[in-house]
């Protein structure tokens, strides 16, 4: 698996990372053999980042890890990034709500500091409510994360990028950020337009256009998330965990999609999942696509995805006639 620089990190990131969150699930729902077996081959691989949240499980995720790479030799360990997701209801006290929460995961994860700590809240301009901030709001927060850092519990500082497209681009160009993790999958492909070339003016989802372009401007890497759109992508199967995270999106307007994808891209070779994947790893500002996955045939199935390269520019044509 090759690595791709994670923007002003200058880390080597692997060109997929392990998503331990819920909807995928495996961390969290599987025996721990299972568990054992899907870090062994996420790592054999070449995959050297792992991705959690403290409120992924509450808190599950996190103690999964800690136990499943404190198993491996010191050099074999994987990078590892946590989430601080703020009850913004408590606006007087988010210094103090983001050291519990890093401290928290710190001790879930049994271990000193991560590489990597991410704002998990939304953004929006005005009228933030119980779970979203406004920029202004944000980077206040990323103040108190900046004083955290001093204190040696992490070393970077990212965003999850998601609310309102301005709002989370003005977030990219205030420079306070090492990464972001960008929406971008084959439904809603909006962070990889330019600024004029976006989608119709009847499109009714999030739209995200230039933020990927944002990303390469400031120098922010770029973890890519819900590659598979919370498995429409990948499979016509549902297991009650498919939570849609954009403004309007409901599942039959996403599975609509899906068909239509389907459709433009004609028979293909690959699986569904590979066929997701790939059109990630084809735009240049991704630096790692983000899979989180319920069974170990999955795990495999992603992983051979990179070995086949970027998504062909035939099919990205036929994609971008189909949106």
């Amino acid at each position: 698996m090759n690595r791709r620089r994670f923007g002003r990190t200058n880390i080597g990131i692997s060109e997929m990372t392990l998503g331990g969150g819920f909807v995928g699930g495996l961390l969290l729902h599987k025996p721990d053999d299972v568990k054992r077996e899907c870090i062994a081959s996420c790592l054999d691989a070449g995959m050297n980042w792992i991705d959690t949240a403290a409120d992924y499980g509450g808190g599950e995720s996190e103690k999964a890890i800690s136990w499943l790479v404190g198993e491996l030799p010191a050099e074999k360990r994987p990078h590892i990034s946590t989430k601080v997701r703020l009850d913004a209801a408590r606006r007087d006290n988010f210094p103090d709500q983001v050291r519990a929460s890093i401290e928290g995961s710190l001790e879930r994860l049994r271990m000193d500091r991560v590489d990597l700590l991410i704002l998990h809240n939304p953004l929006v301009p005005a009228e933030p409510d119980r779970a979203t901030l406004t920029l202004d709001e944000a980077l206040r927060v990323i103040d108190c994360f900046d004083r955290l850092r001093e204190e040696g519990l992490f070393d970077h500082v990212g965003f999850t990028a998601l609310g309102d497209g301005p709002t989370v681009r003005a977030a990219i160009a205030s420079g306070r950020f090492d990464m972001a993790q960008v929406y971008y999958n084959m439904l809603n492909p909006t962070a990889g337009f330019a600024p004029g070339d976006g989608m119709s003016a009847n499109w009714s989802d999030s739209d995200f256009t230039g933020l990927l372009d944002a990303c390469r401007e400031h120098d922010v890497g770029v973890m890519n998330i819900r590659i598979f759109a919370a498995g429409v992508l990948a499979t016509d199967e549902r297991h009650g965990r498919e939570i849609p995270i954009t403004a309007n999106a409901e599942m039959a307007a996403e599975e609509a999609r899906a068909r239509a994808v389907r459709t433009a891209l004609g028979e293909r070779s690959e699986t569904r999942s590979q066929t997701a994947i790939r059109f990630g790893l084809a735009h240049p500002a991704v630096s790692t696509v983000v899979f989180g996955v319920a069974e170990m045939a999955h795990v495999h199935q992603a992983l051979a995805a990179p070995g086949l390269g970027p998504l062909e520019e035939d099919a990205l044509a036929a994609l971008r006639r189909a949106w």
